[in-house]
């Protein structure tokens, strides 16, 4: 075991794993595969690659344009994916839920819409811990418009610095754009609190729940957030299909981003109408199969229950803050204990570059990630040009735990800096 504290998981994790085959492999020299990247994206049960199977086996049509019975299967099938996650996020309505290709999609769906109404003086805020999907669209935004782009900084523990927040939310705020838990740190940011003053300048609040709806129970009728972006594959779920929620209407607002197909209400050669949300977001033929799989996915989360998912990953979140720090010459960086943390751990081991330890760590069996995290900024903040990530999901066990520390003693045995 990892450190002295105790694992009470209240999961059946024999059976949980079984609903995984992928985790039944033996990778090269014997060893059993420990899968420790599910932040980048998590591993499929056998349920959402059924469903998919399934569709596309008997029910393969064009969505909402082919009128026959495989055609009215296929598109009740795909908007019943929609009623799901509206109930698996909270949202009040379906209507709400507008499919896209991914979180990146859909960020870049919100800062494109949001920033047509910016203009030279108005102010977009966002934070130094942010994927650079919720970075660099809203850079582009700031760059079309002449619009200002400022930023919440990071404590040197890993938590938003929210000691400037009366500077930097003004009346001059249009939009405050921030992550729900930060993919390298493991940080969870108070949404609500924030939003709450965001709104009282009058500015929309999107937030960054790619991390945050994988971890633990969602409500966004309660969060505070305006907008609101997750993705399909670091849910169980397939790749190819993310989701943006958003408030009717706010959505109502909005302009099109992408224009075809299906987005449309009457189209003449001197003008075109709109349709109405979601519709009018989802141009052109659906990634009906991905949102079918999503569905699955959802389905098999809530028949685990979130709540249970999130304290089955907390633990095995504190078995490697405690096991990881143990080690002299490994650093955490982010928050070192489980106070509003999800389960992103990211190190650095002294005298090991982190694609070192990841190299170790394969050649264990052990799949981490390795790198910045597609988080530049933050990384730079910290001084370190990359960290080695350790990631947990509902699959995971303690066992594996102790793996990914062995093979952290492991590489400092084999560079010798121990």
């Amino acid at each position: 075991m990892t450190s002295a504290r105790t694992f009470s998981s209240p999961l059946d994790l024999q059976s949980v794993r079984a609903d995984f085959p992928i985790l039944s492999r033996e990778l090269a020299g014997g060893f059993p595969l420990v899968y420790l990247d599910s932040a980048n994206s998590s591993q499929k049960p056998r349920q959402v690659v059924q469903a998919i199977e399934d569709h596309y086996l008997k029910h393969n049509a064009n969505v909402a344009r082919a009128m026959h019975q495989l055609g009215a299967e296929a598109t009740a099938a795909y908007e019943g994916g929609r009623d799901k996650v509206a109930a698996f996020i909270g949202a009040p309505s379906r209507d709400e839920i507008v499919f896209t290709k991914n979180a990146s999609e859909a960020l870049n769906l919100a800062a494109h819409t949001l920033g047509a109404s910016l203009k030279p003086g108005d102010v977009v805020v966002v934070s130094e811990m942010e994927h650079h999907s919720n970075i660099v669209p809203w850079q582009l935004a700031c760059e079309r418009t002449g619009a200002t782009l400022k930023w919440f900084g990071v404590t040197e523990d890993g938590r938003l610095d929210l000691s400037n927040i009366d500077e930097l939310l003004t009346e001059q705020t249009k939009v405050v754009a921030l992550t729900w838990v930060s993919n390298a740190l493991g940080t969870i940011n108070p949404i609500s609190d924030i939003a709450a003053k965001a709104h009282a300048v009058g500015a929309t609040v999107v937030v960054d729940a790619s991390q945050a709806v994988p971890q633990f129970p969602v409500d966004v009728s309660t969060l505070g957030a305006d907008l609101l972006a997750f993705t399909g594959h670091k849910v169980v779920g397939p790749t190819g299909v993310g989701v943006l929620w958003g408030r009717y209407d706010v959505l109502d607002k909005l302009p099109p981003f992408l224009t075809g197909g299906s987005m449309i209400e009457l189209v003449r050669m001197e003008q075109t109408t709109y349709a109405p949300p979601p519709q009018r977001f989802e141009a052109g033929t659906p990634m009906s199969s991905q949102a079918i799989g999503l569905a699955a996915a959802v389905d098999y989360l809530s028949g685990i229950g979130m709540d249970a998912v999130h304290a089955h990953e907390l633990e095995l979140t504190g078995l490697a803050l405690d096991g990881l720090s143990a080690i002299p010459g490994v650093r955490i960086i982010g928050p070192p204990d489980l106070t509003d943390r999800g389960g992103a751990v990211s190190f650095v081991v002294d005298g090991v570059h982190a694609h070192d330890v990841g190299q170790v760590l394969d050649d264990r069996g052990v799949a981490i990630r390795v790198g910045h995290h597609c988080a530049w900024p933050l990384h730079r903040r910290f001084g370190v040009a990359a960290t080695a990530r350790a990631t947990f999901a509902v699959y995971n066990t303690p066992e594996e735990v102790a793996a990914l520390v062995e093979g952290v003693r492991a590489a400092q045995d084999f560079f010798k800096v121990n």
